[in-house]
């Protein structure tokens, strides 16, 4: 059962059932002193309105495991909250020895709570009552309309379809209300604020802007603006920041999940995956706020030194590998040049010798039709004239080698008979022209355009007796 007192100027006594306290069922009943159900239907944001406006706690999740606790008692519940908040510790959360440091398995992680202050002597506690009722009213009325806008319009914060745009409208807003100066607000979504504080291994601090809640603007002005606070951000850490009432803001707030407003979170690279290691909530002061990041930030720079040291050696092994391919690939390459050069020089090789060897083989093919054409012209000379023949020249040739050969032929022959003669002797050279001597002339003995017909001896001047000359004409 939950007892709840209210003194005023009446005495008010309710009781409770925890089990209608749900964070589902917007409704209870309420049971009087005798244990009858009263007609009455009222909501239960009451006693979450009174919790929430004492001891700053957002969530009703939260709310019903303090009720639980402290056996549905609620003075005991705000007492030992507050007394928690001031630093003492809670008989029913002890607090453990090493805070700071997470704990993956249970996912234990810093928790700051700034709550609202106390009403404090009569007049303050007058102050509270009078306006108890107004703002429970207002807030339970807020409650009720965006519940029931829900079923109306869905919440359009679930789609995100432009998250850079909704930071960019945040920071542009932020502003134009609060001004330029502040902490430098990464121009991205949160997903690459992660990505780039993972790889430069630095702490990401992510703001999640509650614009409707009492304490945002008073955060804003006279903390995260402050010149101190945004000089200890932007030379420390990145700084990540979105509405709540912006798509991007809201699917963050879904994951981070806060209890109260303003929120900041601090994230790091941790056991190789980027984990929230700290939550501020309430409205801190400046001087607060930078103790606490740099306690969180003491507290978890083992770890960071730790991915560093490691990161540094994953780079080390990583150049040193990258140096051992490269001295390999050069050494691969080296052997394969020198395997290219012992190629091109075997390829070479047998290329000049079968250079040779075709040239070779040509000059043979060109002696043997060199030979057999000397048969053949051997063959085709007309028979020698007899020494008597009144019409036969005697020709004495005088060959390149110095060698003398004699023979005769008839006057009526042509030219061209006294050149196959000379060509089909084995001393003769390939090419060879025949010359007088005096007066030196060349004898046209090939038919040539001007001449297809070579003249006779007789035609070309000679006598019954003549000495010839053989000019070599090969190296021509």
């Amino acid at each position: 059962m939950l007892n709840l007192t209210l003194t005023g100027t009446s005495a008010v006594s309710i009781s409770v059932h925890p089990s209608v306290f749900t964070a589902d069922l917007k409704y209870y009943v309420i049971l009087d002193s005798s244990g009858c159900k009263c007609c009455r239907i009222i909501l239960i944001q009451f006693i979450h309105f009174v919790l929430k406006d004492l001891t700053g706690l957002e969530s009703m999740d939260q709310c019903r495991r303090t009720l639980e606790q402290h056996n549905w008692n609620i003075e005991a519940a705000v007492q030992d909250r507050l007394n928690e908040q001031e630093g003492v510790p809670s008989v029913f959360n002890p607090p453990p020895s090493r805070p700071l440091q997470v704990n993956t398995a249970d996912h234990r992680v810093y928790s700051y709570i700034v709550s609202r202050p106390q009403p404090r002597g009569l007049l303050g506690w007058s102050y509270y009552l009078i306006m108890l009722p107004f703002r429970f009213t207002y807030y339970t009325l807020l409650d009720i309309f965006r519940f029931a806008l829900r079923f109306i319009r869905p919440d359009p914060r679930g789609r995100v379809t432009d998250p850079v745009g909704d930071v960019v409208s945040f920071i542009h807003s932020f502003e134009e209300k609060y001004g330029r100066s502040h902490p430098v607000f990464y121009q991205g979504t949160y997903s690459q604020a992660l990505n780039d504080a993972k790889r430069e291994l630095r702490y990401l601090l992510v703001y999640l802007h509650g614009e409707d809640h009492q304490d945002t603007d008073e955060f804003c002005r006279n903390t995260l603006c402050t010149e101190e606070v945004l000089t200890f951000i932007n030379t420390r850490m990145l700084f990540w920041a979105c509405s709540t009432s912006r798509p991007e803001g809201y699917r963050v707030s879904q994951a981070l999940r806060e209890n109260t407003y303003p929120f900041l979170a601090m994230i790091m690279l941790k056991d190789r995956k980027m984990t929230v290691v700290g939550r501020l909530e309430g409205l801190i002061q400046p001087e607060d706020l930078i103790n606490q990041l740099t306690f969180i930030m003491e507290a978890n720079q083992t770890y960071l030194m730790s991915e560093r040291l490691e990161r540094e050696e994953r780079n080390q092994t990583q150049v040193l590998r990258q140096q051992q391919d490269e001295a390999y690939l050069a050494s691969l390459r080296a052997d394969q040049e020198k395997e290219r050069k012992r190629r091109e020089e075997q390829e070479q090789r047998r290329q000049e010798e079968e250079a040779a060897r075709q040239s070779v083989l040509a000059e043979e093919r060109r002696r043997r039709t060199l030979e057999e054409e000397k048969e053949r012209k051997s063959e085709c000379l007309p028979p020698e004239p007899a020494l008597d023949d009144p019409d036969s020249v005697k020709i004495v040739f005088k060959l390149p080698n110095d060698t003398r050969v004699e023979r005769r032929f008839l006057f009526s022959q042509s030219l061209t008979v006294i050149y196959d003669f000379l060509f089909s002797l084995r001393e003769t050279p390939e090419k060879f022209q025949i010359v007088t001597n005096f007066p030196r002339r060349v004898l046209p003995c090939l038919p040539t355009e001007e001449q297809p017909n070579p003249p006779t001896l007789k035609e070309a001047g000679l006598s019954r007796s003549e000495v010839l000359f053989v000019q070599d004409l090969t190296d021509d």
